[in-house]
């Protein structure tokens, strides 16, 4: 049986993180809700929704995710599949299921879900979003020939890829690091199209300006310089 863990950090998200929680499906060993420095009830919520709560007080998405890995890293039993989820509720976890079929099914070392234009709902990105993500997998995919078209959060990746890929990004750029990692170790990897809808609460990164341009600058950052390294 396949020990299946997830991670999902978490900033102020105490009016969706249950919601989150509770559709995950059940063959899930272990959910990991990382509290990035939360002002609100998000660690009680997410406690009384069953999940395993750790407190990371660095702030950036980043560091979250990195304080789940180090928990799991700490235990006796290793999972084999780690899903990455985020807490606003604007994923469907119930689609965690076909996340993972390709490396159940397939061998697949890494697995993005692609939020696609016709299952997203309306607004549920920004134009700045949108923006990026096409400019991102665009550079990725002149520098690289990559076949990525979305840096979407919704994840899962074999555990012993994710320790080869040595993540080190705290903040914005977590997610195009670990695309341009799995390119240049070459593993196998594949999008599925997932369901996207908007989220609650504003976002932290895209519904500010500066969270914005921050987010550009680091993901261009990171394709910049793997493409020198090429």
């Amino acid at each position: 049986m396949m020990v299946i863990k997830v991670i999902i950090p978490a900033y102020n998200e105490e009016k969706a993180i249950a919601n989150v929680i509770n559709e995950i499906p059940k063959n899930v060993n272990e959910i990991i809700v990382i509290s990035n420095n939360s002002t609100d009830n998000t660690i009680e919520v997410a406690k009384n929704a069953g999940a395993t709560v750790l407190s990371e007080y660095k702030k950036g998405y980043g560091y979250a995710c990195l304080k789940g890995i180090e928990y799991i890293a700490s235990q006796e039993i290793k999972p084999d599949i780690i899903v990455f989820l985020d807490g606003d509720y604007s994923d469907y976890p119930d689609e965690l299921t076909k996340l993972i079929e390709p490396i159940l099914n397939q061998n697949i070392d890494f697995v993005i879900g692609a939020r696609a234009e016709n299952l997203r709902e309306k607004h549920s990105m920004t134009p700045q979003q949108i923006f990026g993500n096409w400019l991102a997998t665009f550079l990725m995919t002149l520098s690289f020939n990559a076949k990525f078209s979305d840096l979407g959060p919704f994840r899962a990746i074999k555990y012993e890829k994710l320790l080869a890929l040595q993540m080190e990004d705290k903040t914005y750029g977590w997610t195009v690091e670990m695309q341009l990692k799995v390119l240049k170790q070459k593993m196998t990897y594949v999008e599925i199209p997932v369901k996207y809808k908007n989220r609650i609460g504003v976002s932290k990164v895209s519904g500010t300006v500066k969270g914005s341009i921050l987010a550009g600058i680091k993901i261009i950052g990171w394709i910049l310089k793997y493409s020198l390294k090429k």
